[in-house]
């Protein structure tokens, strides 16, 4: 792997982790019922991928869509339905815990890289990926303004990341934003029949924009592009990123203050992130001689 194109995939993921950790402050500040939150997204998120497909590739781009085989719609059905268990769980339970949650990824990650990818990971990997679940624990085992519910539910859409990642990495050949775009329209079909308000207030319809425009077409377009060109266990520490920054979000706009044991927990799984993102550059970056 290039070093160049290693760089590129570490900034894509990182970039996307950022646009992705702002689900808890859209699902905060829109108040329609939870399945027009979900078509109004699906919607306007495809759209955006759709337009970034065709910007990208041109009118081929669409080709895509006949050519997503089973791997591809596989990874369209588990990230659809890992959307409807994210979103329900931020209403369901506090964002902090979904995003703790949310943070065992790498662990996940780890364990079906090595039984379906037979990839090893490094020590440097194993140490990071055990340090950001401590700190997962911690903010868990610490908290108690969460719901069963609302938890298992974050716990599926973890699942459901973990897979993605690793079908991502084995099948590199999966037109990546039309199977995305697949996914997000899935969840519309699904959601539609259930929804009760598709005329929202100006207000409602401005948040749900930029619900679909940045969190869903910046975030997944950026994943689905920088996920390919780094290993699977980067990509989810990277993610793990989300765990301190989306109660940051929440806290900064709706004053909810994060417990001790939430910033104690963030501050390990930050931490653990940055100390392998560091150490990995450091290794693919060559010395420069001396003069």
């Amino acid at each position: 792997m290039a070093a160049s194109e290693h760089r590129l995939g570490l900034i894509l993921v990182a970039i996307s982790t950022l646009a992705w950790s702002t689900a808890g402050l859209f699902t905060r500040a829109i108040t329609e019922d939870l399945f027009s939150v979900l078509v109004w997204r699906g919607l306007l998120g495809s759209l955006g991928m759709l337009g970034i497909l065709i910007a990208l590739q041109g009118p081929k781009g669409l080709k895509g869509f006949l050519h997503l085989g089973k791997a591809g719609w596989l990874y369209a059905l588990i990230s659809g339905a890992g959307m409807l268990a994210y979103i329900t769980s931020l209403r369901l339970t506090s964002i902090a815990h979904v995003a703790v949650i949310y943070a065992v990824v790498p662990f996940m990650t780890t364990a079906l890289a090595w039984a379906m990818l037979h990839e090893r990971p490094n020590r440097d990997a194993v140490i990071a990926s055990l340090a950001a679940f401590a700190g997962a624990v911690v903010m868990v085992g610490w908290g108690h303004d969460g719901t069963l519910t609302g938890d298992a539910l974050a716990f599926l859409m973890t699942i459901g990341m973990a897979l993605m990642v690793v079908i991502a990495r084995r099948h590199p050949e999966i037109p990546t934003l039309p199977a995305g775009i697949t996914s997000a329209m899935l969840t519309v079909v699904c959601c539609l029949p259930f929804a009760q308000n598709l005329s929202p207030a100006p207000d409602q319809l401005l948040l749900l924009a930029g619900f679909g425009l940045v969190n869903s077409t910046l975030g997944f377009a950026l994943f689905l592009l920088g996920s390919t060109r780094i290993a699977p266990i980067e990509t989810a520490l990277i993610g793990a990123l989300e765990a301190p920054i989306a109660p940051l979000w929440v806290w900064l706009i709706f004053n909810e203050t994060p417990s001790p044991a939430t910033i104690v927990g963030a501050t390990i799984v930050f931490a653990a992130v940055i100390w392998h993102i560091t150490r990995q550059y450091r290794r693919s970056t060559p010395a420069i001689p001396p003069i």
